[in-house]
């Protein structure tokens, strides 16, 4: 294919997951190769467009790390130019820097620059796009609640983690007769909690989607130890929120694209649960250990065919897309329609439907 690509950038934004050091190889890589591209990678996300750090990329730097987990380049949820928190003497105030960032894309005289990120990202790439610039968008995120694509990569490998912990929850929790609660990420979206609840086998799982009952959730345990079930496994969307309450809050962090940090919704079933019930409780909180490590092959494989697609979209000109599975096919959609509305779980999802089937409880 022949493009007039010359140079161009690569970033990732938001918060980090496997696959992301895949899909800067699969961009880097046939860049040098086949289109004698220099590749600029942009230092910590959109943190280094505005300050101006990046590094010129070499097919070193890009070789044997499809496996890496983690970003070669570094990235930040803080750094949005459209909201850049500076430190001042009256603290932290929040600035468009927007015009700072776009410099520094012309000073670097980059003819593509393809952003890897989940909906925060996707939302700078759609307003860079609006001022003219060439922005490409690769969805990222574990929280698999991007629209407009069917899966996220890092998304896969999020829930491979939460299963494992889940299968050996159910051991200890076996052993002692207790209650365990899984706290996992997901934000506002309950995929990771619905997948790995499933694939792990818990025998209760809370979304946001789905408001909870406090008694539904304390009757089910009680009425599995009366049945001779002498433990209960809990998975808990950091999202989740019982029907007379909102979601839990950790801190507020106005330097944060999302200001909002959720988490603490685990202790607090957990704590119900004991204090309400007399079953001995723990909790675990997964967290950023969902993040970590080698991406699994899927995602590997689903990072490489987003990067290379991405790549094919920047030499064909085709500027404010973001790339896409649908079905088995990777393709481009426009980068607005990943960002109409967060992907949440639906209510008629078959993914619920044999959860219920298999006599998995949501509270409701």
């Amino acid at each position: 294919m022949k493009s007039t690509l010359k140079r161009i950038g690569i970033l990732t934004g938001g918060g980090d997951c496997p696959g992301l050091n895949a899909v800067i190889r699969s961009i880097a890589k046939p860049a040098m190769a086949q289109f004698g591209c220099t590749v600029i990678g942009i230092l910590d996300g959109f943190e280094g467009l505005v300050e101006g750090r990046m590094r010129e990329l070499t097919p070193r730097d890009v070789g044997g790390i499809v496996n890496l987990g983690g970003t070669i380049l570094g990235t930040s949820n803080k750094g949005n130019p459209f909201q850049f928190p500076v430190e001042t003497p009256h603290g932290v105030e929040v600035l468009d820097y927007s015009s700072q960032a776009i410099q520094n894309y012309r000073d670097w005289n980059l003819d593509a620059l393809i952003a890897i990120g989940g909906d925060g990202t996707m939302h700078i790439v759609d307003r860079f796009t609006e001022l003219g610039l060439n922005f490409i968008g690769v969805p990222k995120t574990i929280d698999n609640d991007l629209s407009a694509t069917d899966v996220t990569f890092g998304y896969d490998s999020a829930v491979s983690v939460a299963t494992e912990a889940i299968d050996r929850l159910h051991t200890t929790a076996s052993a002692h007769h207790r209650v365990i609660v899984v706290e996992v990420m997901g934000r506002y979206a309950g995929w990771i909690a619905l997948g790995s609840g499933i694939a792990g086998g818990a025998d209760m799982i809370l979304i946001p989607e789905i408001p909870f009952k406090w008694e539904k959730v304390y009757e089910h345990v009680l009425l599995r130890s009366k049945r001779g079930n002498r433990f209960s496994i809990i998975c808990v969307a950091e999202g989740a929120k019982p029907a007379e309450g909102g979601v839990v809050v950790k801190e507020m962090d106005k330097k944060r694209t999302d200001p909002v940090r959720l988490g603490g919704i685990g202790d607090l079933v957990g704590r119900k649960i004991e204090e309400a019930t007399g079953l001995e409780t723990r909790v675990v909180v997964l967290g950023h250990v969902l993040r970590g490590g080698s991406p699994t092959p899927y995602d590997r494989i689903l990072a490489t065919r987003y990067g290379a697609m991405a790549l094919e979209l920047a030499a064909q000109g085709k500027f404010g897309y973001m790339v896409s599975l649908r079905g088995t096919e990777v393709v481009a959609v426009p980068v607005k329609e990943a960002i109409l509305k967060l992907r949440t779980v639906p209510l008629d999802s078959q993914y619920i439907k044999s959860a219920r089937a298999v006599g998995t409880v949501f509270g409701d």
